[in-house]
């Protein structure tokens, strides 16, 4: 499967990037330098000087522009070269890199790899439990080495919670509760119950069920291309009144480093009236949840991509269960919007300087 090129993807955390140097991230099979200008705003360039090849993400940031760690030119934000300390300081109009737009929300710095043209027209997808402002929030991090669908895949069926995590996530209430899967041809979701579970304690502690009481709990888990997952989890003890749910919202963000490796982006929001209480829980939430991903179901994904290598999915004849009903539902649909996107890095230079003539773009938000 190949990339969709013309979307929205999460490069790298907002924390990540500074003003004082540049950072260096593989996206969809392309080294990418960030770094802040001299307003703050978030900058994406091909990791590439035009002269000599050098990584600019070794050089330094200069007054707002990337230096070069190996002869010195410098580029602006734009991604045109601006200062040349060699001979009579001439610039070569060949002398740009590729600039990519990008946006910060959520907590993360988006780009988009396709045609720059088309960037302005599409909004982000929304994640509303992570503005700040309303929200504590908390992040986590993972590099896979799995193709980013299989991790689309792992969180479409969370019917893996009592085989692969059975003693943080998982129980055999929830392995036989009620699925249901739908879509409407852009987005999928998937919807999972049981009553009368009992969970684990990790999982109780952080709904405040209380030790011994059986809950119902409701996982309802969202997919938006290109690798965007919400997932909402409403938990009660049973037989309780409705107004006692307790709801956790997650953010799951997807963005490939490789056709055999992903960016696994992490990010929990609790309302900021729930007061302490919610702070520390987001924090320990965070910990407890990123244990498992790390431990158990990165190992198996990561299995899952040596077996596989570098052979079509489907050319392998998987057997389908009704439980892989959203993870099909997902493939198809990017396989038809990587079929129809006609996108792909830009390399011919021409089209580097014609974005470079435009303006920058600092937008923050869709």
């Amino acid at each position: 499967m190949a990339f969709l090129y013309n979307a929205w993807y999460v490069a790298a955390f907002s924390k990540e990037v500074t003003a004082q140097s540049p950072f260096s991230r593989m996206l969809l099979d392309r080294p990418v330098v960030l770094y802040r200008d001299g307003s703050g705003a978030a900058v994406a360039l091909d990791d590439r000087c035009p002269h000599r090849f050098a990584p600019l993400s070794r050089g330094r940031v200069v007054d707002g522009a990337l230096e070069c760690p190996y002869h010195g030119l410098r580029f602006a934000s734009t991604g045109k070269c601006i200062f040349n300390p060699h001979g009579d300081g001439r610039i070569p109009s060949a002398a740009g890199v590729r600039r990519y737009p990008t946006r910060e929300r959520y907590g993360a710095i988006w780009i988009w790899p396709g045609n720059p043209e088309l960037a302005d027209a599409v909004p982000l997808r929304e994640f509303g439990f992570l503005e700040p402002e309303q929200y504590f929030t908390g992040e986590g991090y993972l590099l896979t080495g799995a193709n980013y669908q299989l991790s689309a895949d792992n969180l479409l069926d969370l019917s893996h919670f009592q085989y692969l995590h059975p003693n943080t996530l998982g129980s055999d209430t929830l392995a036989r509760g009620t699925l249901q899967s739908s879509d409407d041809g852009e987005k999928v979701w998937v919807c999972r119950q049981a009553s009368a579970e009992l969970l684990q304690p990790f999982v109780a502690q952080g709904f405040g069920v209380s030790p011994g009481k059986r809950a119902d709990r409701e996982l309802h888990v969202r997919w938006e291309p290109p690798g965007l997952l919400t997932v909402m989890v409403r938990v009660r003890e049973t037989d309780a009144p409705p107004e006692t749910t307790r709801v956790g919202m997650s953010a799951h963000w997807l963005t490939p480093e490789t056709e055999s490796s992903t960016h696994y982006f992490f990010a929990l929001g609790l309302p900021r009236e729930m007061g302490e209480e919610g702070r520390t829980l987001v924090q320990s939430s965070v910990e407890g949840l990123m244990a498992p991903f790390r431990d158990e179901d990165l190992p198996m994904l990561e299995a899952q991509q040596r077996a596989i290598g570098t052979r079509d999915f489907w050319a392998m004849a998987p057997v389908m269960l009704s439980i892989d009903a959203g993870a099909i539902r997902s493939r198809r649909i990017m396989e038809r919007l990587i079929a129809s996107d006609g996108a792909a890095f830009d390399t011919d230079l021409s089209g580097v300087l014609r974005g470079v003539a435009g303006r920058p773009d600092r937008e923050v938000g869709p």
